[in-house]
This record gives C-alpha cells, sequence and structure tokens, in this order.
C-alpha cells in the first residue's frame, strides 16, 4: 500500500464510522447556546438511577409551531439519553394508539384546541402537549406549554421552548429523588383556613412533603418546638392576624440562623373583598394589623407599611350586578385599583414567563437595605399608584369615582409587593437578652434565602360550596392568574441546591419567517428551488465534459 495514500484512507474510515452512527460530536455554534445542556441539568440527569422513562404526547399532524416544540422536545431528550443511557424516552400519538380524551384527561392532561386551514377548509385539532413520566412505579403528567396570558400562539411556543429545560430536569428530579424536602406550615397565628389553603398545600405536594407546625403549648411556639421545625427546609406563614410573641420571634430568628428559608405572606391592613360584598353600606372600614413584626424584617432590610395600595394602571376587574333585564341580573366587569396585578418588568426566575399575580388589599414593602444581604424586588404596582393611609373607608364606589381613576396623572415611584432576600443573614437577637434562653444561639446565618410578600391573600383559593377552587382561578371573570405559578416558583427557589431555577432565566430568540414575505416571494422561491439544482448538475457536467475533452483531445 501506497504511505501516501495512508491519510486519505484513515480520513475515509473515520467518516465512515461516523455515518455509521458508532460515534458523534456535535459543536453548539448558536449564540445562546440552546443546544447546550447546563451543569446543573447534567448533575440531575447523571443521579437517575432507575430506569426512567419520558412518554411525549406531541406525535401527529399538527401545526408548524407544535412540531417545532415537538422537534426540541426530542432533541433535547436524546441529549438526555447520551448523558445518562438509563433514560429513555417516546413519543405517542394518542390518536394512533386510540387513546380516548378520558384516559388522557384521567393521567391529567387538559387537550388544547387548534384551529387548522387545508385547502381552504377550517378544521379544529385537539392536541395533548404534556410529557409523562414514569420511574419506579410512579408516574406524573407535565404540560410542555408555558401559560401567559396575552401571548400570542408563536410568543407562547417559543417561551415553552425557553422553559423546556427547567420543566423536564425539574420534573425529573422531583420525581427521581430519594429524599423530598420538606415544608412547614404555620399553624399558630390564625392563618388562612384549611379549605382556603387546600390549593397551596395540593401544589407544594407535587414536589415535597408538607405538614403543620402546631405548637405543642396551645396558642405559642416554645422551645419544645424546637425539635418539630428542624425537620422542615422550609416555613410558610400565611395571613397570620394574631401577634407573634418576642418568645415566638426569637425561635423563628434562630430558625432561619440555622439555615431554615420561610416564605412570608403578610397583610398590614385589615380588609376582606367577602365583607365588602355582604355589606349594605357597599363599604368596609379598613384599618391596621398589629403582626408585631416590624422588628422583625426591619432587622432584614425590610418595612411593611400599613397603607392600602390602589394601582390605577395595572388592576383586575371586579365583576358586579349593575343591573336587571325582567328579573335577570346583569353583571359588568370594571376595573378595581385595590386588587393590583403583578407583571414581572424583569427578568428573574421567580416571575419570568407567568401570568399574572392577583394581588388583593395589597400594602407595600420599603427595602432598606443590609450588608450581605442581596434583595431582588420580584413585583411591584405601575407608575400610577396612589396610597390610602388607614383607619379608612373602602368603598365599591371608588370604582366609578373620580378619587381611584382620574387623580393620578402624574407618575408616582411603584409600590413593592415581593421580595426575594438572599445572603447571610445577621439575628436580630445577637446583641439582647433574649439570646440567652435559645440554647446553641447563633448570631449569623450561613447564605440563606427568604421570600416577604405584603399580601396574605395572594395564596388563597376561593371556595365554592365547600370545595376549593384552583389556585389563582377567579371565578366570576373566568380568569386563570399566575398565584400558583409564582408561589411554585417561590418555593422552587427557597429550596433550590442545584441552581435550577437560573434556566427560567434561558433566552431563546425566536428566528421566524417573516410570512408577508413568503407569500410575496412565494413563487420566485418554488422557481429558484427547482431549477437551480438542474443548473448547477448541468454546470457540473458541462465542465466535466470539457475537461474530459481538453485531457484526450492532446
Amino acid at each position: 500500500m501506497n504511505k501516501k495514500h495512508l491519510p486519505y484512507i484513515i480520513l475515509f474510515a473515520v467518516l465512515l464510522l461516523g455515518a455509521a452512527g458508532l460515534f458523534s460530536t456535535r459543536f453548539d455554534l448558536t449564540k445562546e447556546k440552546r443546544y447546550t445542556l447546563s451543569d446543573s441539568s447534567v448533575k440531575v440527569l447523571k443521579s437517575v438511577k432507575k430506569p426512567l422513562t419520558v412518554e411525549v404526547y406531541l406525535e401527529g399532524d399538527f401545526p408548524a409551531n407544535f412540531k417545532q416544540l415537538r422537534n426540541e422536545a426530542k432533541f433535547m431528550l436524546e441529549e438526555f439519553r447520551k448523558i445518562n443511557p438509563k433514560i429513555d424516552y417516546k413519543f405517542i400519538d394518542p390518536l394512533k394508539t386510540k387513546m380516548s380524551q378520558d384516559t388522557l384527561m384521567a393521567m391529567g392532561m387538559q387537550p388544547s384546541k387548534l384551529s387548522d386551514m387545508k385547502d381552504g377548509k377550517i378544521s379544529e385539532i385537539i392536541i395533548f402537549p404534556y410529557a409523562v413520566l414514569k420511574y419506579d412505579g410512579y408516574g406524573s403528567s407535565h404540560s410542555l406549554i408555558s401559560q401567559q396570558t396575552g401571548s400570542d400562539l408563536d410568543q407562547q411556543i417559543n417561551r415553552s421552548i425557553e422553559g423546556l429545560e427547567y420543566n423536564l430536569v425539574s420534573n425529573i428530579k422531583a420525581i427521581t429523588q430519594e429524599h423530598k424536602k420538606s415544608i412547614g406550615i404555620l399553624v399558630n397565628q390564625d392563618e388562612l383556613r384549611p379549605d382556603e389553603f387546600r390549593g397551596f398545600v395540593n401544589m407544594a405536594l407535587e414536589n415535597y412533603n408538607v405538614g403543620p407546625v402546631i405548637p405543642t403549648t396551645p396558642g405559642e411556639l416554645t422551645l419544645s418546638d424546637i425539635p418539630k421545625l428542624k425537620k422542615f427546609d422550609a416555613l410558610v406563614i400565611a395571613k397570620p392576624r394574631k401577634p407573634f410573641t418576642d418568645g415566638e420571634k426569637v425561635i423563628l430568628d434562630q430558625y432561619i440562623m440555622n439555615g431554615g428559608k420561610t416564605l412570608w405572606m403578610i397583610d398590614a391592613v385589615n380588609a376582606e373583598m367577602d365583607t365588602l360584598n355582604v355589606s349594605e353600606s357597599k363599604k368596609i372600614m379598613a384599618y391596621p394589623i398589629n403582626n408585631n413584626l416590624t422588628d422583625f424584617f426591619f432587622n432584614f432590610g425590610l418595612r411593611i407599611n400599613p397603607a392600602l395600595v390602589k394601582d390605577v394602571q395595572k388592576f383586575a376587574l371586579l365583576r358586579l350586578v349593575t343591573g336587571e333585564v325582567q328579573g335577570n341580573p346583569q353583571f359588568t366587569s370594571l376595573p378595581w385599583p385595590y386588587f393590583p396585578l403583578g407583571i414581572a418588568e424583569s427578568k428573574n426566575p421567580v416571575t419570568n414567563n407567568i401570568n399574572p399575580v392577583k394581588f388583593e388589599f395589597p400594602t407595600s414593602i420599603d427595602t432598606l437595605g443590609r450588608p450581605g444581604i442581596k434583595t431582588n424586588v420580584l413585583y411591584e404596582s405601575s407608575t400610577k399608584t396612589l396610597l390610602k393611609q388607614v383607619p379608612n373607608y373602602v368603598d365599591l364606589k371608588e370604582i366609578a369615582s373620580v378619587d381611584s381613576l382620574g387623580q393620578n396623572e402624574k407618575p408616582t415611584t411603584p409600590k413593592i409587593f415581593a421580595v426575594s432576600l438572599e445572603g447571610k443573614f445577621s439575628s436580630g437577637y445577637a446583641a439582647r437578652s433574649e439570646r440567652n434562653t435559645f440554647p446553641n444561639f447563633r448570631a449569623q446565618s450561613e447564605n440563606n434565602k427568604m421570600i416577604v410578600i405584603a399580601d396574605g391573600d395572594v395564596g388563597r383559593n376561593k371556595v365554592l360550596k365547600g370545595e376549593p377552587l384552583p389556585l389563582g382561578f377567579d371565578l366570576l371573570t373566568n380568569q386563570q392568574f399566575g398565584n400558583e405559578q409564582f408561589l411554585k416558583n417561590a418555593l422552587d427557589y427557597l429550596l433550590d441546591d442545584s441552581n435550577l431555577m437560573e434556566l427560567r432565566n434561558r433566552n431563546i430568540e425566536a428566528r421566524l419567517l417573516d410570512r408577508q414575505r413568503i407569500n410575496e416571494e412565494k413563487a420566485q422561491w418554488q422557481w429558484l428551488n427547482l431549477l437551480l439544482p438542474l443548473a448547477i448538475i448541468g454546470f457540473l457536467g458541462a465542465l466535466s465534459f470539457w475537461l474530459r475533452k481538453r485531457r484526450f483531445s492532446k
């Protein structure tokens, strides 16, 4: 064999083996690295110890944008399988396999209805864009579509693709982890009733263990409750209406100093919509609530103000009876500035790409700043905001009053509804005598997290005929707000030890085709695609003929 031919033989062998699929190497040249899994994802995938099957119900004949989502999911699952061979996947066409809608809905899937036009005829397509995870005898279904009001289908699909890695990996982590983290619900301070908090608990139970924290001594947390608190990785305090004692605050302070995460939903003003609706005068007296937490939050650089926020630009609608026709009440949805909407203005993994969050009679938070603590604003009002000092009346007539909707013409400073704190927290009792009452007192925590929301109703679900409605669902206006997803993200942020939450900030630029240009230039591109290959083949044939003629004519 001629040694000069050896490099060509080796190159041919390498190409032949690559074509046979014996090895493959990919280079991600995209700007946003859309085809490169994060280190956090790789770590989670490698931790899967038993066979895991992902069934994706995105097979069949449906619009191109859903095919794009299908292709992205298939590529990503193929990468999962390369990292860990225990992970397998398959795509299922429910129509081809003759699976009934009742069966799919019983598996936790809700259908999506789309209109499709072919040959001038409009038809309705029903699809189930879900992934079902099966692991060690357990199964769970998860939507692949990001729910966000106000987005068209293309935007929604693009955001779903952006969140695809987090969606799949976080749910794989949830179903495969051997030990779920635990969340405690404080039951001591006249918090939300069990039926009002059922939606939150059901949501949390999907990924965590959840249990109540009931003091051993009736009515007050004491030192005897410390072993119970240590069992919980996070503590949720939802709308407390009874003041915390100084002893309870020391216990909560030390729970935080020892690494416990906390989610606070605090009402600083008493104002209830249920009371307003049944009031004969259609007005109620709003007054401040003393939770005895002012010094507690001040230590972490926060102050919750006892004044109601009225946002006259970003608000939810209130459905009211505004007339009657032949005995039938006539309903109208009207703006209600006491129900401002939380719409994320910045990229934050807790609030990114979710429906607006509905707040009910919230107050505001001042951020004071503390060394070593990073404060992030999660939600704030618009620049068209009024503050109502209390005690004061809240009247339904304010819906149409000039004071509510016309007075605030000049821009105002947005009011903060929710913040996250992250860093090394210092105890507010390090220089006080109360530290002597607590065994093994700690003056500072390791890196820790906390979320504070200035609204106790953000986690409250409505109750209809004794049955709880989904969290964030408004029965009167038939709207689904983002409260459940917001609080789910909040828990994931607090308890995320794999840094998966950062994936929610992933940005994939949608490089969409110009549909108008396609329609205008369709014919010329079709002719170009038809004739250009023929022209190239003809040119190469003529060139080959000319070279042969020139070579052999000598």
